[in-house]
């Protein structure tokens, strides 16, 4: 790593994650734009429900790419590349272990969805048809985002670019193929995510093809340590596990608006679910930001090179500022129009058109966190992350919605505002004052 950080290093590895991160809410909103078109709400509201549980699971295992992209970027920090692989090999383990529970326990785990959501019973039908077919991808979602932790934190931006543009376009093209070709309507779009996924392990795993030839010759030869004194299965549990709780309490916030929104009827929650694919959008173009803040950050760290960390921040704090206006922008000129471009039913598009100044709001509010996460990766603080997103639930989510829930729906985009307000302020609070110090001290 050079003794300066340019812009162009930065969005080096920033754009091609930003690029990459498009496509899945891209994704989300074909396959919006694809149900939208079909001749009832209750298709969009099944969409919303089962895809709701299956990104809850997703999600809810992304703490394995948060925490594999600060372990593998700290030992590239210390060009330690024997650990990377054993930081690889062991969360690889656990998502198998994990996918492997899920798909074991599916039919409890989805009964229980259904009657939390409180939805309607078509709706209810076409959310267990889609989430019967989408469970069978899970061990490859769950591998891909081990991988993808290992090439961030690698800062090979390329490959993740790669592994998530091919298999979200082969996603895409599916949905349409499957639903409009071949008239398979739910179970379409479900059968394009499973393949999709599929599509997506075998590039990683090309792409990753050097290191786990390393990891197969070290086996042969008996001289591959799955676990070390730095990193033992205890090691790896503490870690993952704070991240966990984290991922676990987000995905409830969305879990609740998502069911809450159900309650209000379907219109409601298929106009939530087409506002929601936006904040998505937001969401990933920030988060391919803070993902290279977490590469540059977590290799700066194990370098102990704070003049890195300062810069790194410093570039990432500009580009985020930068992005959010933009979004800013283009949901308070322009959202009625981007509502209309994914669902021609128009009483689903008269339901959301109250409900956008939420969503231009949104982006000003909870930029901060986004980076902040990024930041908190690469240094490891787990345990703040998890508090603070305790803290956001408790007070900046359910609090402002038990004081406001009279306001139905607005009630609740009322509180997803609060709640990424908190979390924001949190972070930031926790990071002035127990990593600003290390953060801004003088290059040595």
């Amino acid at each position: 790593m050079s003794q300066r950080i340019s812009h162009r290093q930065f969005l080096s590895i920033a754009f091609p994650m930003i690029l990459s991160n498009i496509t899945v809410p891209l994704l989300g909103l074909v396959d919006t734009a694809v149900v939208g078109h079909l001749p009832d709400a209750a298709f969009l509201g099944g969409i919303a429900v089962g895809n709701m549980l299956m990104t809850f699971l997703i999600w809810l295992f992304g703490f394995m790419r948060m925490s594999t992209t600060g372990l593998v970027a700290q030992a590239f920090g210390q060009s330690d590349f024997k650990k990377v692989q054993r930081h690889l090999m062991q969360s690889g383990l656990m998502a198998l272990i994990l996918a492997g529970f899920i798909i074991l326990f599916q039919y409890p785990i989805a009964q229980i969805t259904w009657v939390l959501t409180g939805a309607s019973e078509i709706v209810t039908t076409h959310a267990e048809t889609y989430f019967s077919i989408r469970v069978w991808g899970l061990p490859a979602a769950t591998l891909n985002l081990v991988f993808l932790g290992v090439l961030i934190g690698l800062q090979k931006g390329k490959g993740p670019m790669a592994l998530l543009i091919i298999s979200n376009l082969v996603n895409m093209s599916l949905d349409v193929l499957f639903v409009f070709g071949f008239n398979w309507e739910i179970a379409g779009v479900a059968w394009a995510s499973v393949i999709a996924e599929y599509t997506g392990l075998f590039i990683a795993l090309y792409l990753l093809r050097d290191h786990i030839s390393q990891i197969v010759l070290q086996i042969k030869t008996k001289t591959f340590r799955l676990f070390s004194k730095q990193t033992s299965f205890k090691h790896l549990i503490l870690v993952n596990r704070d991240i966990l709780i984290r991922s676990l309490t987000l995905q409830l916030c969305f879990v609740f608006m998502t069911m809450q929104g159900a309650k209000l009827g379907d219109e409601i929650i298929a106009a939530n679910t087409v506002l929601l694919n936006f904040f998505m959008l937001i969401s990933f173009v920030l988060d391919g930001v803070a993902y290279a803040a977490e590469a540059q950050i977590g290799q700066a760290a194990g370098r102990k090179d704070h003049n890195i960390m300062k810069q790194s921040l410093s570039i990432a704090t500009l580009w985020t500022g930068c992005f959010t206006l933009v979004f800013t922008l283009l949901f308070f000129l322009g959202g009625k129009t981007l509502v209309s471009l994914l669902t021609d039913l128009d009483s689903v598009r008269q339901t959301a058109q109250p409900y956008l100044i939420w969503l231009a709001v949104l982006p000003l509010v909870a930029t901060w966190c986004f980076l902040l996460d990024g930041v908190f990766v690469g240094l490891m603080d787990t345990k703040s992350m998890r508090n603070m997103m305790l803290i956001s639930a408790m007070c900046g989510f359910l609090l402002p919605w038990s004081l406001t829930q009279h306001w139905g729906n607005h009630g609740l985009w009322f509180a997803m505002n609060c709640f990424m307000l908190t979390r924001s302020l949190s972070l930031g609070g926790v990071f002035f004052k127990r990593h600003w110090r290390d953060v801004a001290a003088p290059a040595s």
